[in-house]
Formats: structure tokens, C-alpha cells, sequence
């Protein structure tokens, strides 16, 4: 029987952390995969990998193969007499053995005693992602697609990631950090079960008007200062469509105009209010006829900013 080296194979110390071996696992199934290596070898490297995932996952089994010592790969050899006896494996011959049957034999002998359990279906593992999507989207309730690297089992029970895209609405309502639950696209069961569950995380993105809190938007609203003090008629962007709003004459900076059922949608029909925060802006730039305006009214205004000063 030739000896296989399975922690070289993996790319791993023979102390490695399951999660070590894990890891190493993903990164080289994903390498040698046939549908994207490019390496001629590459379909016989992806057996390889997998052999070795299959005994060093199992700690039973990997503790079978460490017994065995460290050999040079490929160079005959026969496994320690107590070996046979220890595992039970009901081999009786080395001869014409392949390492992997042998540890298939170790697997049948050494988990008999558990094989109701182990042909028990299970189900797969859920799994989460986040979704990040506009206000808009979220107002409108419109339809995003969302792609997650899940895991699935080839032909020969080894594990590897595909990606899948999937198309998700959202719900009337929604709103950040909702999960949306995917009955049945979650990861498959490694053993004929029902898939899991997978979890879509809505995460908004900033927006460049209107900040969230709730079901209510907050909207900066400049003025000009004779907007202000004599009132006027603005546009005001609502995510449904612009609508005018009436300044009053003398509205302050700071203050907040509500336009009600202008925010987000709830659930239950409602809706949040949508409001304008209002500032008092200058101009950068003034001409000298304006300027001059702004001179006379400094000379013939009564108006004082500070009433409370000494």
C-alpha cells in the first residue's frame, strides 16, 4: 500500500486546528475546482484535496491516521500489526489496499454502532447576508437581486461553494436592518435533508437629502433671508414627487415644517412625516445694486438681532 500524505496534500502542519484545515480546504477545492482550474491537473488535485478533507475533518479518523506515523508520500508501506486490531477495520490485507479504502473500511467498522443516527436526515445550515439598497428602493418596495457563496456536495459527498443569485422583494414596510427569510435557499443538507434557511439583512445606504429616523425623513430646507421674512412658496423633494410647500412670512432658522404621510410606509398603511429642517443661507456673491439694497435697510431697519446683549 502506497502511503498518501494527506497534511502535505492540504498544505498543512500535522498540528493544524480543525479550522486550519477547514480553511485550507476552501481555498484549494475553490483552486482545483474542473469548473475553473485551469491546471491540467487540476481535477486530480481537487480528488486529492477531498480524500484528505474527508479523513483529517473527522477526528476519529484523523487520529486513525496520525497512528500510522509520517511516511513519504508515496513509498510502500504496511501499517503497524496493532493498527488493524485497535480500529477494526476488517481488512485483512494490505496488498493491493488503497489508503482510502482503507479509511472508507475504518469509517463503516468504527461509526456501525452509529449508522441509524448517521443516515438520519439532517437539515442544512442556514445562512445570512447583508443587502445594502437605496431609500428609494426601499419606498418603492422594489425588487433587488442578492447573490451568497453557499455550499453543495458533489456526487461523492464533498463539499464545495457555488455562487447563487437570487431575486428578493421588498416588502411593504421594511425597513433597516429587517431579515428577510428565504425558506429553502440556505445551504444543502449533506445527507438528503431539507435545506436550510437563508436570511437577507437590509442595510440602507446614506442618502444624499433625507436622513431616517423611524418612519420619519429629515430634509434640510435653505431660505433665503427674504424668503424668510416675507414667506414664499418653495418645491419640496418627497420620494413621491415633488410638492409645494408655503413658508410662512418671519419662519425661523431651525425650525421644523412637518408634511405629514411623507415619510416611509409602515406595514399597516401608515406612513411617517417627512420634515424640512429649515436654515437661513447667504449669498456668496452680491452685486453692488444689491449690496446697496442691503445698506439701506441696514440704515432704516429697526430690527436688533441682539435684545439680551448689555
Amino acid at each position: 500500500m502506497k502511503f498518501k500524505d494527506y497534511y502535505e496534500a492540504m498544505g498543512v502542519e500535522r498540528n493544524a486546528t480543525p479550522k486550519e484545515i477547514k480553511q485550507a480546504y476552501r481555498k484549494l477545492a475553490r483552486l482545483y475546482h474542473p469548473d475553473i482550474s485551469k491546471d491540467p491537473k487540476g481535477s486530480e488535485k481537487f480528488q486529492e484535496v477531498g480524500e484528505a478533507y474527508a479523513v483529517l475533518k473527522d477526528p476519529e479518523k484523523r487520529a486513525a491516521y496520525d497512528q500510522l506515523g509520517k511516511q513519504p508520500a508515496g513509498e510502500q508501506f504496511t501499517p503497524p500489526p496493532d493498527w488493524q486490531q485497535q480500529f477494526h477495520t476488517g481488512q485483512t490485507g494490505f496488498d493491493n489496499v488503497d489508503l482510502s479504502d482503507l479509511f472508507a473500511a475504518f469509517g463503516e467498522a468504527r461509526h456501525g454502532s452509529r449508522s441509524a443516527r448517521r443516515n438520519m436526515q439532517t437539515r442544512g445550515q442556514d445562512y445570512e447576508l447583508s443587502a445594502h439598497l437605496s431609500l428609494e428602493q426601499l419606498y418603492a418596495g422594489e425588487t433587488i437581486e442578492v447573490r451568497a457563496e453557499l455550499p453543495e456536495y458533489d456526487q461523492n459527498g464533498l463539499q464545495h461553494y457555488v455562487t447563487r443569485t437570487f431575486r428578493v422583494t421588498i416588502p411593504v414596510g421594511a425597513s433597516d436592518g429587517q431579515r428577510l427569510r428565504l425558506t429553502g435557499k440556505g445551504a444543502q443538507s449533506s445527507n438528503g435533508g431539507s435545506a436550510g434557511d437563508l436570511y437577507v439583512v437590509l442595510a440602507l445606504q446614506p442618502h444624499a437629502l433625507y436622513r431616517v429616523s423611524g418612519r420619519d425623513l429629515y430634509l434640510d430646507l435653505p431660505l433665503a433671508p427674504w424668503e424668510a421674512v416675507l414667506g414664499a412658496t418653495v418645491k419640496i423633494p418627497t420620494l413621491g414627487g415633488a410638492v409645494e410647500l408655503t413658508i410662512k412670512p418671519g419662519t425661523l432658522g431651525g425650525q421644523h415644517l412637518r408634511l405629514a404621510k411623507r415619510g416611509l410606509p409602515a406595514g399597516d398603511g401608515a406612513s411617517g412625516a417627512l420634515y424640512a429642517v429649515v436654515s437661513i443661507v447667504l449669498p456668496s456673491k452680491i452685486t453692488t445694486e444689491e449690496r446697496k439694497l442691503f445698506e439701506q435697510l441696514a440704515t432704516i431697519s429697526t430690527f436688533h438681532p441682539r435684545p439680551n446683549f448689555p
